[in-house]
């Protein structure tokens, strides 16, 4: 998965979409995710890479990623690939 060509991201989690015209911010941790996704890791690597940096589990770790992802994907502000 991908975020949009067309997506705006700010250095300081500010998110834009040209074609809706609706912006979004996220949290620094957002900012991490949406870089890593940005550098084509997969959700395993940036699961693993969060893990090692803050002080939570695995379990909470991978469902605080899906709920993120979810909600990119609800704003439609993701190319998902066939393969997900």
């Amino acid at each position: 998965m991908k975020l949009k060509k067309n997506i705006a991201v700010s250095e300081s989690g500010l998110l834009f979409n040209p074609v809706t015209g609706e912006s979004f911010s996220v949290n620094p941790i957002g900012i991490e995710v949406l870089g890593m996704i940005r550098e084509a890791k997969g959700q395993e690597e940036i699961c693993a890479a969060l893990i090692e940096r803050y002080t939570a589990d695995k379990i909470t770790i991978e469902r605080d990623y899906h709920d993120f992802i979810d909600l990119l994907a609800h704003h439609h502000l993701l190319e998902r690939h066939e393969e997900e």
